[in-house]
């Protein structure tokens, strides 16, 4: 019998309710501590003690703890987590970019402690499913990842622009699913809110295999849209992580019989089939990916070595997008020349490509 976890949870807004609501409901787990300076705004401590301070809280004593407090606050509270031992899931995006990302990784690491970030889409059950789908061929060779994520703005993001708090699910989820590191990306992004930052994204960009993605992003539609959709050889399977639902469309396979159209189309339409799925609440096998990372039975936690790859990714678009060329992440010796390019993943740089 593995020994109970002691967490604390440091942010309790509208993420860091949820996961309060989950950590209590993970066996294995006990929940100690909360902590933020506003309090318990939602009323979700139900008798556990909540400090203001991030100090206060890990002199409670905690073995992990859930950093869900606005990305700006990532950094400063992460190093004082990892510098106390305290086994860390911070809340997607890792940090505010890739050299703070970076600062916050190697301190977990050379601490030997689990350093975990919270990209919960990977937890989705038709995501899941679609990347075991995808590694066992049934859609042959993949030509091209695109996503949807679109939503009315949500009044809680005050700190960062849609690229990092949504984009980056696209990012991290895409790459993911079909195995395989981003190479370049050219994006555009616009700011019609009046707000400080962009509100709006639209990303084009080829993965290392060859693979072709896209992602559409933004704050300004009247409706949610979560859509992930693989394109392949044999047909397409479509994902919605709202409803946890997966669709497979099948390219067809009876001969035309219509000349104008079979001399139109590459491939005819075929079977479509919605999978039965066990749908369980993502945040929960999220929670369970952590506890079992800590407690040396699991590694399907997303560690924050691969929240840096994302955050380079992330980098790179916002830097396409001020100038209005493509970027290349390339395995590259550091050259020195840091007025156009910036660090990424292992050793690679964010190069601006004419």
């Amino acid at each position: 019998m593995k020994s109970p976890i002691r967490l604390g949870i440091i942010g309790l807004g509208s993420m860091g309710r949820h996961h309060v609501r989950n950590a209590r409901a993970t066996e294995g787990v006990a929940l100690v501590g909360l902590a933020d300076p506003a309090g318990d705004v939602h009323n979700v401590a139900g008798g556990v003690p909540v400090f203001s301070e991030v100090s206060a809280l890990i002199e409670a004593g905690i073995d992990a703890a859930i950093l869900a407090a606005p990305t700006l606050y990532h950094e400063e509270i992460a190093l004082k987590l990892a510098q106390a031992g305290v086994h860390t899931l911070v809340e997607k995006p890792l940090a505010t970019d890739y050299a703070s990302g970076q600062r916050v990784a190697e301190a977990f690491a050379t601490r030997g402690l689990i350093g975990a970030v919270g990209y919960v889409e990977r937890c989705n059950p038709a995501l899941l499913e679609m990347r075991r789908r995808i590694a066992e061929g049934q859609l042959g060779q993949v030509y091209q990842v695109s996503t949807r994520r679109q939503s009315p703005f949500p009044a809680r993001i005050c700190d960062v622009g849609v690229v990092k708090d949504l984009a980056t699910h696209d990012v991290d989820l895409a790459s993911w699913v079909v195995g395989a590191p981003y190479e370049s990306v050219y994006a555009q992004t616009t700011n019609r809110s009046g707000r400080e930052h962009e509100d709006m994204v639209t990303v084009a960009g080829r993965l290392t295999n060859g693979i072709l993605v896209n992602h559409l992003v933004n704050w300004l539609s009247p409706y949610k849209d979560r859509t992930t959709i693989v394109i392949g050889e044999n047909g397409a399977l479509v994902a919605d992580t709202i409803l946890g639902d997966l669709t497979f469309y099948e390219n067809g396979t009876q001969p035309l019989q219509w000349d104008q159209v079979a001399a139109f189309r590459g491939v005819s339409e075929g079977a479509a089939i919605r999978y039965a799925l066990t749908k369980r609440e993502p945040l929960a096998v999220e929670h369970e990916h952590f506890r079992d990372a800590i407690w040396g039975v699991g590694s399907e936690h997303v560690t924050m070595e691969e929240g840096q790859r994302a955050l380079a990714v992330v980098d790179a678009i916002l830097q396409s997008a001020r100038s209005g060329q493509a970027v290349e992440l390339s395995s590259i010796t550091r050259t020195g020349d840091t007025a156009s390019t910036c660090e990424g993943p292992g050793g690679q740089m964010l190069k601006t490509q004419g």
